[in-house]
């Protein structure tokens, strides 16, 4: 598999994800989640993930990967939660995780539940403890 090379509009994004003002590397973050494939972009995103200066750049990041309703965004945040340090952080991931309003339907919920599944066979530690944390109370309330 090759590696994927970032168009010119992720590129800028990349860029703009090292500036020193809080809103364009919350637009940033907001960009990358927006591109068809995360691979070869996810460092970039952990880092405006666990971004040390800003809590918005955490936030909006962090609800444009869910916003997404797809594995991929998810994993990005849960492997993010999982490495967070600082308590704005860590607020922040659990707070767009456990209030995202994708999840609040039936259908909504069953898919959350599908992803969450197959992530807790995910090759990185942390993403299977982050996702069997999340799906467990949901699993034990439908009994």
């Amino acid at each position: 598999m090759g590696t994927i090379e970032p168009d010119d509009r992720q590129v800028t994004a990349i860029r703009d994800a090292d500036s020193v003002s809080w809103s364009v590397r919350a637009s940033a973050g907001r960009r990358l989640a927006a591109s068809a494939e995360l691979t070869g972009l996810t460092r970039v995103l952990h880092r405006l993930l666990l971004d040390s200066q800003d809590t918005g750049v955490i936030r909006e990041t962090a609800e444009a990967l869910l916003a997404r309703g797809d594995v991929s965004g998810l994993r990005t945040v849960l492997a993010a939660l999982a490495r967070a340090a600082s308590a704005g952080a860590l607020d922040q991931l659990s707070a767009a995780v456990d209030c995202n309003p994708l999840w609040t339907t039936v259908e909504g919920t069953a898919r959350l539940v599908e992803q969450l599944q197959g992530l807790v066979a995910d090759v990185d530690e942390g993403v299977r403890n982050e996702a069997l944390k999340i799906l467990e109370p949901i699993l034990k309330s439908r009994e």
